[in-house]
């Protein structure tokens, strides 16, 4: 059986857990607050940072040129020519050298970082440095102890050390709830809108010809028995027969 403390760090990529006590804009603030909890004796083996919508950010520091790169190059190529040189001052007892480690070192150093430089052809002229830096910064604590979390930072100075409502997700559509949609069975189709009615067909006028003004058939008139032209048709009498 394995025994693991409740602060150790999973060996596997695995998402924090805990509920939420508190958000923040900026690390510095989040890293005050769990810095009280510390100080007031709290399990803080128990909280957890998290950095939400996180972003890349690579800040340029300078424009890179054949004279920085070869005083940068000499710089380290003669720290790293010092160690050498101590290294041996102490196994030969030579003070000679590490002066003359310090000038090999610098010498190399200064070569191969305008070598390499010029081997870029200009593609990358400038310095820079990059940090991962998120949008909000929330505390998570375990729930057996997070209300007496969220009092000891209600206690915190400078109202309340920042606490404010949790950051809204950078994506719209996480954690909004939307329409509920009714549950369908694997077989079950989509209910189909209702079928519109054809449209009625447009009242005939009477004919003057076949008939009198009140609607009477002509007596010895002939008159069609469809829309077709009529192959055959039947003498209508006044009576009706």
């Amino acid at each position: 059986m394995s025994m693991s403390r409740p602060g150790a760090v999973p060996r596997v990529p695995t998402p924090p857990r805990g509920e939420q006590i508190a958000s923040y804009a900026t690390y510095l603030e989040a890293q005050k607050a769990v810095d009280f909890l510390s100080d007031n004796k709290f399990a803080v083996e128990l909280v957890t940072i998290v950095g939400t919508d996180l972003k890349m950010v690579e800040r340029v520091t300078g424009r890179l040129t054949y004279g920085r790169v070869a005083l940068a190059g000499a710089a380290s190529g003669a720290w790293f020519g010092l160690f050498v040189g101590i290294l041996l001052y102490l196994f030969s007892e030579q003070g000679g050298f590490v002066l003359t480690a310090i000038a090999i070192g610098a010498g190399f150093g200064l070569l191969f970082s305008v070598l390499s430089y010029a081997l870029t052809r200009g593609r990358r002229d400038f310095t820079s440095q990059s940090q991962i830096v998120a949008s909000a910064y929330g505390i998570l604590c375990a729930p057996e102890r997070s209300g007496e979390a969220r009092q000891l930072l209600a206690r915190m100075p400078d109202g309340a050390g920042g606490v404010r409502a949790p950051a809204a997700p950078a994506n719209p559509s996480w954690g909004t709830p939307g329409a509920p949609t009714p549950p369908t069975s694997p077989g079950a189709t989509a209910p189909q809108p209702p079928a519109t009615p054809p449209p009625a067909a447009p009242a005939r006028t009477p004919d003057p010809r076949w008939t009198t003004p009140t609607g009477e058939p002509r007596y010895g008139a002939m008159r069609p028995t469809s829309d077709q032209p009529a192959l055959r048709s039947e003498r209508v009498s006044a009576y009706g027969s």
